[in-house]
């Protein structure tokens, strides 16, 4: 009995909780999130994980007193990983019109997602990314150039989540008429 009456409130937990869709240009127009200060109190999420490398290689070489030659490389890697449902905060509108979000403090720690232009007229946020650099998609966080990991994660398909709640109130009253005598 314990276990079906802790089910029972499991289940209510569960459901009383919003789900997570895609933010999209129609939940923009319903809500009409078009303000900075409205998008602002917005929670978003991430929906795939995303990758960003940066790789930086100096190499110099040198002749020693004695006439050896001397190649010195020295290499330095960091990498940000931004797992699938992390939390995120609107910064700002981006120059073309892309939703800049940050997942961490810092100067210029922001990424930018846009619509894709192709398609339908409800459109998806993703992640806005040079996706024809050469060496592959680059895109610019914290001050500095990183290379988009494409073969970790899914950087291509990730777009921003919101939790959508739906509350309904029904008010119901109900009488029974025992109806009339001649």
């Amino acid at each position: 009995m314990k276990q079906f009456a802790l089910f029972i409130l499991l289940a209510l937990v569960a459901t009383s909780c919003g789900t997570k869709i895609p933010y999209t240009t129609a939940i923009r127009d319903e809500f009409t999130l078009d303000s900075e200060a409205k998008l602002r109190q917005v929670q978003f999420y991430t929906s795939h994980t995303i990758i960003l490398n940066q790789i930086n290689k100096q190499s110099s070489e040198l002749t020693t007193q004695n006439g050896a030659l001397v190649s010195s490389s020295n290499s330095q890697s960091e990498s940000v990983i931004i797992p699938a449902g992390t939390r995120c905060i609107f910064e700002n509108f981006g120059d073309a019109g892309q939703l800049l979000v940050r997942f961490e403090t810092g100067d210029q720690r922001y990424i930018p997602f846009a619509t894709k232009t192709d398609g339908a007229s409800v459109r998806r946020f993703y992640l806005d990314a040079d996706w024809s650099a050469a060496g592959g998609a680059r895109i610019s966080y914290g001050g500095n150039d990183y290379k988009v990991d494409l073969t970790r994660g899914a950087p291509r398909a990730a777009h921003l989540l919101i939790v959508k709640k739906k509350l309904e109130r029904t008010k119901r009253k109900e009488r029974v008429v025992r109806g009339l005598k001649v």
